[in-house]
């Protein structure tokens, strides 16, 4: 860990993301189970595990666009699981990138950065713009800011996908497989931004197939298996001397 990034993390009371007794169920399926998870101020967080293990779903619960069965997520302070809680203002500061990028096909790669920060934030246009600008510098995109995302690779609609999420001044990011969809040369192009926002004491929740980034990069590895949290610690411990024997069968099928 760098000294910035063990600065940032290095207040154990500031707590960004709080879950506790979190449960999800779709109809008679329960998809969670007594989920408990705290982020702290700074940390990187890479969830791994089998398809079907609830990763996705808690990462989209976080931001509530799953909303939980039961349990409660605190998230700088504010209970995103109360009724009263204004979800959309709480959702300005938690930066979300998917596993197909998402992007508006019809607004080129700039206009697809300022949309939210000019409507949301209230940001002028041309203050909206500047951001971009200096947002596409950031993910090595500077000339793409008028091109359409139909005419950028995969790894480059990733890269926008990120700096549209950075473009709300978010200070937690969640990235939901944000690899997956890409074909294998694409993959480094989208690691190496999310390294260096990782370098600079970006909050981060990472569900991801990408083992060497999880083992590299994080500072707390989950392992979930059918909706439970079955084992998590430091990279080095989970990967190298995993203590649960779900755990073990997972990484040996996988490394």
């Amino acid at each position: 860990m760098s000294e910035k990034r063990a600065a940032v993390a290095a207040d154990p009371n500031e707590k960004k993301i709080i879950i506790s007794h979190l449960k999800k169920c779709f109809g008679d399926h329960e998809v969670l189970t007594d989920i408990n998870l705290e982020v702290t101020n700074g940390e990187v967080v890479c969830i791994i595990g089998p398809s079907g293990s609830g990763k996705s779903t808690l990462l989209r619960c976080i931001n509530r666009l799953e909303n939980p069965t039961g349990g409660t997520i605190i998230v700088d302070g504010n209970d995103i699981t109360d009724k009263k809680a204004n979800i959309n203002k709480i959702r300005e500061n938690i930066g979300m990138v998917f596993q197909q990028f998402n992007l508006f096909h019809n607004y080129n790669v700039l206009d697809n950065i300022t949309l939210a920060p000019i409507d949301r934030k209230k940001l002028t246009r041309q203050q909206a713009r500047e951001r971009a600008t200096e947002l596409l510098e950031r993910v090595g995109l500077s000339e793409k800011a008028a091109s359409y995302p139909g005419e950028l690779s995969g790894g480059q609609q990733q890269r926008v996908a990120i700096a549209r999420a950075l473009a709300m001044s978010s200070d937690i990011m969640l990235f939901d497989e944000p690899t997956s969809a890409l074909d294998p040369e694409m993959v480094g192009e989208v690691l190496a931004v999310m390294k260096e926002l990782a370098a600079e004491g970006m909050t981060m929740v990472v569900v991801t197939h990408e083992m060497g980034f999880a083992r590299e990069v994080s500072d707390r590895v989950i392992f979930m298996a059918d909706g439970v949290i079955v084992e998590e610690g430091p990279p080095d411990r989970v990967f190298d001397a995993p203590q649960e024997p779900r755990t073990k069968d997972f990484l040996n099928c996988v490394l």
